[in-house]
């Protein structure tokens, strides 16, 4: 598809903030890329983003990030239907209380909340530097303030797992994936930057907090939308925000090792490098 159109990649878009990310950018006249785990889901987010947005430029793609096989046909996909990708949203995620692993025989929510996202950022690298400046914005969350320490022998949960570390972890880790990722990319190709979008009421809220309440998603939408669009923001890279205000992370998100060490556990268990090569 060959078209001067602004085109954005929303993943995790079928509903809570992700689909109303998508409907705004939608209004805002961009192609949008609607995620979902399989087809049924997205047609329907698809119905529902178009009738308020009034959209025409929403394209389905397809990929359940329990899986890394369809993180990497997904990327093909999107590679042979399009010539240009401007922004990448991050923006999918899980909350398991208890542990589950994955087809490739990771844990869930490492997987989905991290290791997806590092692989599906690398594979779709060459297509966001053709289409500079472009953007990629990584979804955090608060809760990776409450990280102490990273356990790399106990990455995948397999010694002990509780749903609310493991949640943090994976978005700590994507904090470190962001400053390494921004570290090596020049921020006139591309920017890479990270947020927490608020406490919203979505699913995952739902699901991993059950007493918390949360602003609606199109408040976390307008943030998401802010970090992926804002013209003040040309250039600005490796920068974690809360909400529309940059601010620091975490201290651990800082150094240098566990930062890299992330980089490296993300490259051998995903292997994007050995898939680009392919």
């Amino acid at each position: 598809m060959t078209d001067d159109v602004k085109t954005v990649l929303v993943t995790g878009s079928t509903d809570g903030i992700g689909r109303a990310t998508a409907a705004e950018l939608s209004r805002r006249g961009m192609r949008v890329l609607v995620h979902a785990r399989n087809e049924a889901r997205g047609r329907d987010a698809i119905e529902r983003i178009a009738q308020p947005a009034g959209g025409e430029r929403l394209e389905l793609v397809v990929s359940d990030f329990t899986s890394l096989s369809q993180i990497r046909r997904m990327a093909r996909d999107i590679r042979s239907r399009f010539d240009r990708l401007d922004v990448l949203v991050n923006n999918a995620g899980v909350y398991r209380r208890s542990r589950h692993e994955t087809e490739d025989g990771l844990e869930e929510t490492f997987q989905v909340n991290f290791l997806s996202q590092h692989l599906l950022t690398h594979l779709l690298l060459d297509l966001l530097r053709q289409s500079a400046p472009a953007r990629v914005v990584n979804i955090s969350s608060v809760a990776h303030f409450s990280v102490d320490e990273v356990d790399f022998g106990n990455l995948q949960a397999e010694r002990y797992y509780d749903g609310y570390d493991a949640y943090a972890t994976s978005k700590l880790a994507i904090v470190c994936f962001t400053y390494e990722m921004a570290r090596r990319i020049d921020p006139r190709e591309l920017t890479v930057n990270c947020m927490h979008p608020g406490v919203i009421d979505t699913k995952l809220l739902r699901s991993g907090f059950p007493l918390s309440r949360g602003a609606p998603p199109e408040v976390g939408a307008a943030n998401e939308s802010y970090v992926a669009t804002a013209a003040e923001l040309e250039g600005v890279t490796g920068t974690y925000f809360d909400k529309q205000q940059p601010i620091e992370s975490s201290p651990l998100t800082y150094d240098p090792e566990i930062r890299r060490g992330l980089w490296e556990v993300a490259e051998e268990l995903s292997g994007p490098g050995r898939e680009q090569a392919a």
